[in-house]
């Protein structure tokens, strides 16, 4: 059975990612052994795909490309690493959620203004 690939292009459309910076990440080392075709064109396999996606997940909760390398360097390792790995992501989802709670925190202070000064609106303050 053929494993399906596809094209830097194609990629980008699926991930909202440009070619430019899924070339960059391969520079980078977060993209490892992207395969190519006979006129040494990239093709991605849906692996591939799927790895990007968790990239993208990481970017998003603000880790930073130093720890995506680390991360990807010790993935390309085996699973020797998967400890090292484990602690990476426990301390990035920890720091996520610190985020999180930070965040809360502040929303319920800005939810109690809010309902303070439509208080003072009802009441026919100005």
């Amino acid at each position: 059975m053929k494993i399906q690939t596809f094209t830097i292009q194609k990629v980008s459309d699926m991930t909202g990612l440009s070619p430019h910076t899924l070339r960059y990440y391969e520079e980078l080392g977060l993209l490892n052994k992207i395969g190519r075709n006979e006129h040494s064109y990239r093709m991605y396999t849906q692996a591939d795909i799927s790895w990007i996606h968790f990239l993208l997940r990481l970017r998003s909760t603000s880790m930073p490309i130093a720890q995506m390398q680390q991360f990807s360097s010790l993935r390309s390792m085996g699973d020797e690493t998967i400890a090292l790995r484990l602690e990476l992501l426990e301390n990035h989802h920890n720091q996520v959620q610190e985020q999180i709670d930070h965040l809360t925190e502040n929303l319920d202070k800005i939810a109690r203004k809010i309902h303070h000064y439509k208080e003072l609106l009802n009441n026919g303050s100005k």
